[in-house]
């Protein structure tokens, strides 16, 4: 699909073909299996002022944190014992100068057989992003936001798009399993823009991808403003889908925070991975990128209660 066809088919009257088509080489291509990737939030300090994050460093309402290495590694530890598979360790976007701490935390839980790392901790040199990776990270997540180079400009005062673009390809040349993705309903997107954001993941050839709608923070410069449509969400998933019929494709959180129910219809229309938070309760409540309520941490129950949910949609738990 080139991005008139694209574009023409986010604003189809009638989507049911499509998602069909989504779902099916979902299944031809990825099987009835869920991934279900641990979630460690590990700091919400952050040197960007990205305008629709909650903890951008100009929002001085936050209370910033940085869990220990050994919080870490015994959440994670727990994560593993409970059947999590991935642990993703993220964080707040900060150029990492000590980059051998992260490193020691990667080696401790990467002596798990079997178990991956996926690191989401912003834009990083070349030289960190391969320590990194020679630490054992095995995936990075980077999301591009926006393939629009004057929205993204207009969203991110101390950024550009490419110089993200470039971090992404260095992520990719390094052997990561490489993600990106972008937001839905961006004030100032258009539905072109949408079709350039799904090319883009084809052109750096991404592995994973993690399309969410845009959700307004209170304490942002976008405060106010309307949150992403989910349907249209769903729709760039699938879309998503039939364009990388071998990625890994996540139901993002922020769709269920929109609507539970938006969880299970993503899974209908190409997605085949699913996020759930670990994080400590003593952090998990500042580490809030956009409005959300999230009920206590209890590792083994909520992955248990997450393993039913999924069943219930005729899928299997990995």
């Amino acid at each position: 699909m080139n991005k008139e066809e694209i574009t023409e088919a986010l604003l189809l009257e009638d989507f049911s073909l499509m998602y069909e088509e989504a779902d099916h080489i979902r299944l031809v291509n990825k099987g009835d299996d869920v991934f279900i990737r641990a979630i460690i939030e590990f700091s919400n300090v952050c040197a960007r002022k990205c305008f629709y994050c909650g903890i951008n460093a100009a929002n001085n309402k936050v209370n910033r944190y940085r869990m220990s290495y050994r919080e870490i590694t015994e959440t994670a530890e727990a994560g593993i014992k409970a059947g999590y598979r991935t642990v993703v360790l993220q964080s707040g976007e900060v150029r990492d100068e000590d980059p051998e701490w992260l490193g020691q935390i990667i080696k401790k839980i990467k002596k798990h057989d079997g178990v991956a790392v996926t690191l989401s901790v912003g834009e990083q040199d070349h030289d960190v992003l391969k320590y990194y990776r020679d630490c054992g990270a095995d995936r990075y997540l980077l999301k591009h936001e926006t393939a629009d180079p004057e929205l993204y400009g207009k969203l991110h005062p101390d950024g550009t798009l490419e110089e993200r673009i470039r971090c992404l390809r260095d992520i990719k040349a390094l052997g990561y399993e490489t993600g990106s993705g972008f937001m839905t309903g961006l004030p100032g997107q258009t539905t072109e823009s949408i079709a350039d954001d799904i090319l883009l993941l084809k052109e750096l050839e991404c592995d994973m991808a993690g399309i969410g709608p845009f959700i307004p923070h209170p304490d942002t410069p976008l405060a106010g403003t309307s949150h992403g449509d989910p349907e249209i969400t769903r729709r760039a998933v699938a879309l998503a889908r039939i364009i990388l019929p071998e990625a890994n494709l996540p139901v993002t959180t922020a769709l269920g925070v929109l609507d539970p129910n938006e969880r299970r219809k993503a899974f209908s229309c190409g997605a085949n991975v699913i996020m759930k938070k670990i994080t400590p309760d003593i952090y998990k409540k500042d580490y809030c990128i956009y409005p959300a309520v999230f009920g206590r941490t209890e590792i083994e129950k909520d992955r248990i209660e997450l393993e039913k949910l999924i069943e219930e949609t005729d899928r299997r738990p990995i």
